[in-house]
C-alpha cells in the first residue's frame, strides 16, 4: 500500500509539534520498535497483534459500552485492541509528538477541525491510500475531512446547533414559532416577547472559538463567506446581534456567555430563545417547562448552515503499511450502520449516513429537527480552508467583542478583522 512522503511528514510535524505542543513528554506508540519485519508485518495483515486506539472520550471507562464496542470491533478484526482516552486538546498535542516519533496509534478519533491540522502535518492516511469506504457519508459532514482534494478518515457523527424554545412565553407574547421563518420574523418575535415583559433570546458570544462556532450560522446564514469577513452580508450578520444586545433583545451577558452558561439562563424560563446544540438535549428534558426546537433561519429564509461539531475516525501514518488492513476492519466496523447507531445515541450525535438518520428519527421523532439542521450544516475548515480557519476565527470573535460591548460598530470591527485574517493566512 502507498506509504506517505516521510521526508515531508517530518519537515511538517517539527514546525507544528514545537507550535503547538511544546515540552509535552513523548507517548509509547503502536508501532512497536523499527526492528518489525516484513514477516511481522505480514501476520499482522492476516490477523493478530495489539492495535491501540485514541480518542477524546475520557468519560468513558472500560465498562461503558464505547469501550466494549471498541473491544468487540478488534475481536472481529482478528485483533486485540488497546484503548485511551484523553482530553481533546491534550489529544492533538500527544498525536502530533506520537507522529514525530513514529509512535502514532493504529486508529485516532478527533475533533473535526482538527483533522486538517494533522493531515497537514503529514500525520494522516487518506482514505484513497486506506481504502476506506466513504460513499454513504454525507458530503457536507466528509467535507470537515477533507484537504486538498484528499479525504482524511470518517465522521464517527455530527452535532450542531439550533433554536430551542419556551412555549410558554412564546404562547404569552402571541408567537407562533412555527412562523419564524427569517431573521425579521425572528426578530419581530423577539420584539413581542420583550413587550409582554419576558426575555428574547440568549447565545453564547464569548471571546473564543465557541463565541464564533455560535456566529457562524448567522454569518453564513447571511451568505457571507469567512475569506471575506468584512462582507456587506458579514456585516449584516454582526449588525443582527448588536441591534438585538442595544434593544434589549439579548442580554448584554452573552459577551461573556459560554453555550453552558448560555443554557443556564435558558433554564431559568424567562427567555424565549436559546441558540444551543443537540448535547443539551437531556437538559431540555429537566427545565420544568414545555419547549420546541426550530432550525436557526438564513436571512431571507430556509434553514442556515450551522457549523458541524464531532470526531472523525482516522488512520495515522505507521512505519508497516501492513497494519492498515486490520486499521480499516476497525474502522469499517465502528461505521457500521448498527454500530454507529448505537455509538451516535450514546453521544447524542446525529449520524453522518442517510440510512442511520432515518432509524434515529424513526425512534425518536424529536431529533427531526436535528437531522434537518445537520443536512445543512457545514465544518469550519471546509472550502478548502484547513489549518486557515483558526487564524480567521480568531479576529472574527474579536470583531464579536467590539461590536457587541459598543467599542466598535460592525463595519469597523470586521474590517480590522478581515485585515488581521487576510495577513494572517498569507
Amino acid at each position: 500500500m502507498k506509504s506517505l512522503d516521510r521526508g515531508r511528514r517530518a519537515a511538517g510535524l517539527g514546525l507544528v509539534v514545537l507550535a503547538v505542543a511544546g515540552g509535552l513528554t513523548a507517548c509509547s506508540g503502536s508501532s512497536g520498535d523499527d526492528a518489525g519485519t516484513s514477516s511481522a508485518g505480514a501476520s499482522q495483515a492476516a490477523g493478530g497483534g495489539t492495535y491501540t486506539i485514541w480518542d477524546p472520550y475520557p468519560q468513558f471507562d472500560d465498562s461503558s459500552d464505547w469501550v466494549k464496542l471498541l473491544t468487540q470491533c478488534g475481536t472481529q478484526a482478528g485483533v486485540t485492541v488497546k484503548r485511551t482516552g484523553y482530553d481533546t486538546t491534550d489529544l492533538t498535542n500527544k498525536a502530533l509528538l506520537a507522529a514525530q516519533q513514529g509512535n502514532s496509534p493504529d486508529v485516532l478519533i478527533v475533533d473535526n477541525p482538527v483533522v486538517s491540522t494533522l493531515a497537514e502535518a503529514g500525520v494522516l492516511t487518506s482514505t484513497d491510500e486506506t481504502k476506506i469506504d466513504t460513499s454513504t457519508v454525507s458530503p457536507n459532514l466528509l467535507a470537515a475531512g477533507q484537504l486538498g482534494g484528499k479525504t482524511y478518515g470518517v465522521p464517527i457523527g455530527a452535532n450542531t446547533l439550533a433554536l430551542y424554545y419556551n412555549k410558554g412565553v412564546l404562547k404569552k407574547a402571541g408567537v407562533d414559532a412555527a412562523a419564524v421563518k427569517d431573521w425579521a420574523s425572528l426578530t419581530a418575535a423577539l420584539e413581542k416577547v420583550k413587550a409582554a415583559g419576558k426575555k428574547g433570546i440568549t447565545f453564547s458570544a464569548i471571546g473564543t472559538e465557541e463565541g464564533s462556532f455560535q456566529f457562524l450560522p448567522w454569518f453564513w446564514g447571511s451568505g457571507a463567506n469567512l475569506t471575506k469577513l468584512d462582507s456587506p452580508e458579514g456585516v449584516a450578520a454582526l449588525s443582527l446581534w448588536t441591534d438585538w444586545v442595544k434593544k434589549g433583545y439579548a442580554p448584554t451577558s452573552v459577551i461573556n456567555n459560554t453555550q453552558t452558561t448560555s443554557w443556564q439562563e435558558f433554564a431559568t424560563g424567562d427567555f424565549a430563545f436559546a441558540e444551543n446544540g443537540t448535547w443539551q438535549l437531556a437538559n431540555a428534558k429537566k427545565t420544568g417547562f414545555d419547549y420546541g426546537i426550530i432550525p436557526i433561519p438564513a436571512k431571507d429564509g430556509g434553514t442556515a448552515p450551522a457549523p458541524t461539531g464531532g470526531e472523525f475516525v482516522t488512520l495515522p501514518v505507521q512505519k508497516d503499511a501492513a497494519r492498515y488492513v486490520a486499521s480499516q476492519k476497525l474502522v469499517t466496523c465502528l461505521a457500521s450502520t448498527g454500530n454507529s447507531y448505537t455509538t451516535d445515541t450514546t453521544l447524542s450525535y446525529i449520524a453522518p449516513t442517510e440510512e442511520v438518520q432515518t432509524k434515529q428519527v424513526e425512534q425518536n421523532a424529536e431529533l427531526k429537527v436535528w437531522v434537518e439542521a445537520v443536512k445543512a450544516a457545514k465544518g469550519r475548515t471546509s472550502d478548502n480552508l484547513g489549518t486557515k480557519y483558526p487564524k480567521i476565527s480568531e479576529p472574527m470573535w474579536k470583531a464579536m467583542q467590539a461590536a457587541l460591548s459598543g467599542s466598535q460598530p460592525p463595519q469597523e470591527a470586521l474590517t480590522a478583522a478581515q485585515a488581521t485574517a487576510a495577513s494572517a493566512v498569507q
